[in-house]
């Protein structure tokens, strides 16, 4: 068949954390009576795996067109499943646990998780907005599980004020939380495995906290790492790791962009609206989808109004 560009329906997350601006910024209708904190755009993971809504395709979710059309999608018939990428939105009416992901070695080394590095790019922000990124310099573990004990753990986190459009990377490894009023497209490996070290002396609704993992959580810090060193960027290549590449897109209203074929790509789109059109079909876009490029694909982009987006490769 003519593969088009796919676009996914949402999965939504709700959290303890969650706001209003999917519905607010996106113009999405959501769930009534829940707290949303995440929408999964784009996802494989054995319990979450995104369904096309558009096209011949429609219905058919990521992994099984994948196993169907190998080539034509990825680049290559010997694509290895699961799909690499796991692409959210978080919408942060409240301040994050402070949680870190494994790595590989941990992950193998614990004998379970699947590590996750991922990048944050900045949406929406209100005035004074902040992340939590990393150690501060001469945090050591000791010093550090002291400070669970003690509830002081966000004295050791380096406290980094955010601007919207930086995109901010957090390879595994990393203690980190996302503070209040933030919305985030969050580019991360397939992973849903998170270690709580603090959530702020926070209850849910029926007045539990939730749990935490600080055994795991010491397991997978790097300690002989800080956060200043993590890199920020807000134009151009902003993320050039080994497990994924993200660039930042600019254009003009009533302009075109050549999509030619040869990589697979999702497009994330941050502001405006437009078509691509290509193969006999054309495919409509605005604020808030993710969309997946097939390699085998070429067609036109065009831009009807001003349009920022986010393009992730393998």
């Amino acid at each position: 068949m003519q593969l088009y560009p796919l676009k996914f329906g949402p999965i939504y997350k709700e959290r303890i954390w969650g706001g209003d601006k999917l519905r607010e910024v996106f113009g999405r209708e959501m769930p009534k009576g829940k707290r949303i904190g995440e929408s999964w755009e784009l996802a494989d993971l054995p319990a979450d795996k995104s369904k096309i809504v558009n096209g011949e395709l429609a219905g058919d979710t990521l992994e099984s067109v994948i196993r169907k059309y190998p080539q034509e999608i990825t680049g290559t018939e010997q694509f290895k499943l699961p799909f690499p990428l796991l692409i959210k939105i978080l919408d942060c009416g409240d301040v994050l646990s402070v949680q870190v992901h494994p790595d590989e070695a941990t992950c193998k080394r614990m004998g379970k998780g699947n590590f996750k590095t991922e990048c944050w790019y900045i949406i929406e922000a209100q005035p004074d907005a902040v992340i939590y990124k990393g150690l501060k310099k001469g945090t050591t573990k000791e010093k550090f599980t002291q400070a669970i004990k003690n509830g002081t753990v966000e004295r050791l986190l380096n406290k980094v004020p955010v601007k919207v459009g930086e995109c901010h990377f957090l390879p595994a490894g990393t203690p980190h939380a996302i503070g209040a009023g933030l919305l985030i497209a969050e580019i991360q490996t397939p992973s849903d495995t998170t270690y709580r070290v603090f959530d702020w002396n926070r209850v849910d609704d029926k007045g539990k906290p939730r749990p935490l993992h600080i055994e795991e959580a010491m397991e997978s810090i790097h300690f002989d790492s800080s956060g200043d060193n993590l890199s920020v960027a807000s134009v151009g290549r902003l993320v050039d790791s080994e497990y994924f590449k993200v660039d930042k897109g600019h254009q003009a209203r009533s302009c075109e962009m050549l999509l030619t074929a040869g990589k697979m790509k999702a497009i994330m789109i941050m502001s405006g609206f437009g078509t691509i059109a290509g193969n006999g079909n054309t495919v409509e876009f605005r604020a808030g989808d993710t969309i997946l490029i097939p390699a085998a694909y070429g067609g036109v982009m065009r831009f009807s109004a001003e349009t920022e987006y986010l393009t992730a490769t393998i």
